[in-house]
């Protein structure tokens, strides 16, 4: 028998407090202030969050290295990005997310190249702005065609004082004005990785905008320049964007940051409108341009039919009926497509319950795809988040909604054990376990190794990735702890 709203809303609220009373009463305390249930008609979650995690309770987050090498900077195809410091960062710096490039590896792309200062002992003591030098004068012999340099501090970095501010100067000048950014991306800044997205961001107002006025005289704007801001291409999301907003009538002179360049960064304040995909990333930079160059910029959504048909009209409210109605168009043209995925799924898929944690906007953005597939989100928090993610998530949960910001592991755990949903959403740290667990889980942080997910062409994938997982006949093979 399903539950009514009052009851689900009272099966929460119980089950904050059994996963709290575990904890010592301090701790309990401060956790409680991260879990909630939304009530409609409330313009925020209610729950604390961007607060330093409690040290030895498990969390998901990254770290500021981690928001600036793998999300921001690390998908710029044409740069090279030093991890500069030991090796042991290398989960961002052996390779990266899924962020899809054109190009030919290690000649005009970099991307899912290893470059890494591996400091040893004496690089402590002594410093390394000397290898690091070194590092960059090896870069230039042996990857002549790179169009920029990075410099990815880790803790150590911060710790010693290298002085890589003047390392790069130094180093651009000796190259001819080559672009060299230093990025104080230390890892034990801020509370999470959404630092480092605002370290990276103000890097590129530093070290790229404001050197950048005079380059790139060959590029003739259009009054139907925009940017893509926000979109790491993983599984080629950025392309299914691009391919609508180019179908509607608009030209896109830059991506940020997957399959980008130094160009498309360069010039993108050239551009008429900012479409804005990560909020959480890359927000500061689009303020920034507002204020500076006087761009406006519009959040997007582009997970499911439903959103992207509603995002493609608040874009093209920006522009003249040309766009509108190139706009209308695209919608028109894809609306068939559409509705013969959701005939195709929606049966299979209608009424099942979903619970996700995942960071950037996918706590709150995926919410309209899982519903075009007739789903139910039934829990829903971010690694990360700030105050203003969850006030946007408002506009996206239903009334009773489980929330959880920064959850760890034993409460993901409790939760699941309890709501039982038919599907989890989270990252590669949770996948295993949910699986073993029994309960079908799909990674939605690179899409699990499929994609891409935005756009009407990532759509059809998504839900046929979702019926796989939910429908999946080896679940009938194993049984959950609560069931054995």
């Amino acid at each position: 028998m399903s539950l009514t709203v009052e009851q689900v809303k009272a099966r929460n609220q119980e089950l904050i407090k059994e996963v709290l009373e575990v904890y010592p009463e301090k701790t309990a305390k401060r956790r409680a202030k991260h879990l909630n249930v939304y009530e409609e008609g409330k313009t925020d979650c209610n729950v604390k969050s961007n607060i330093k995690s409690i040290p030895g309770v498990m969390t998901i987050r990254g770290c500021a290295y981690a928001g600036s090498k793998g999300v921001v900077w690390g998908p710029i195809k044409d740069m090279i990005h030093i991890s500069h410091g030991p090796v042991g960062c290398g989960q961002y710096s052996w390779a990266a997310r899924r962020n899809y490039y054109i190009g030919t590896t290690g000649i005009d792309t970099f991307v899912t190249m290893q470059f890494t200062s591996d400091f040893q002992e004496k690089d402590i003591v002594f410093g390394g702005d000397k290898k690091l030098e070194k590092i960059m004068d090896e870069i230039q012999d042996l990857f002549p065609l790179n169009k920029g340099i990075t410099v990815q501090s880790e803790c150590p970095i911060g710790l010693i004082g290298d002085d890589i501010e003047a390392v790069s100067k130094k180093k651009s000048k000796e190259y001819g004005g080559k672009t060299i950014v230093p990025v104080r991306c230390e890892g034990f800044r801020g509370v999470s990785q959404s630092l480092g997205h605002h370290i990276a961001n103000d890097a590129v107002r530093d070290w790229v905008f404001d050197k950048s006025d005079d380059k790139h005289p060959e590029f003739v704007g259009s009054p139907y320049d925009v940017a893509i801001i926000g979109d790491y291409n993983i599984g080629g999301d950025a392309w299914a964007s691009r391919i609508l907003l180019e179908e509607m009538g608009l030209r896109v002179i830059a991506q940020w940051s997957g399959d980008g360049s130094i160009a498309e960064l360069e010039n993108t304040p050239k551009a008429k409108l900012n479409v804005l995909h990560c909020y959480r990333s890359m927000n500061y930079i689009s303020r920034h341009m507002e204020e500076k160059y006087g761009i406006p910029w519009v959040e997007y959504n582009f997970f499911g039919p439903s959103k992207i048909e509603a995002s493609l009209r608040e874009i093209a409210s920006h522009f003249d009926d040309k766009i509108k109605e190139g706009a209308e168009k695209v919608i028109a043209k894809y609306k068939p497509m559409m509705q013969a995925v959701i005939d195709k799924y929606k049966p299979r898929l209608e009424g099942k319950t979903v619970m996700l944690f995942v960071g950037g906007l996918r706590p709150r953005h995926v919410i309209g795809a899982y519903e075009d597939l007739g789903m139910v989100v039934v829990g829903t928090g971010y690694e990360f988040g700030h105050n203003d993610d969850y006030q946007r998530t408002t506009h996206y949960v239903k009334d009773g909604t489980l929330i959880y910001d920064d959850v760890t592991g034993y409460e993901f755990e409790k939760f699941v054990e309890k709501v039982q949903p038919d599907l989890v959403g989270s990252g590669i740290k949770e996948k295993y376990v949910f699986q073993k667990m029994g309960v079908p889980f799909r990674q939605m942080h690179s899409w699990d190794y499929s994609g891409p997910y935005h756009g009407y062409d990532g759509f059809a994938i998504f839900a046929r990735d979702m019926d796989m997982a939910i429908n999946n006949p080896i679940w009938g093979l194993t049984k959950t702890p609560w069931a054995a």
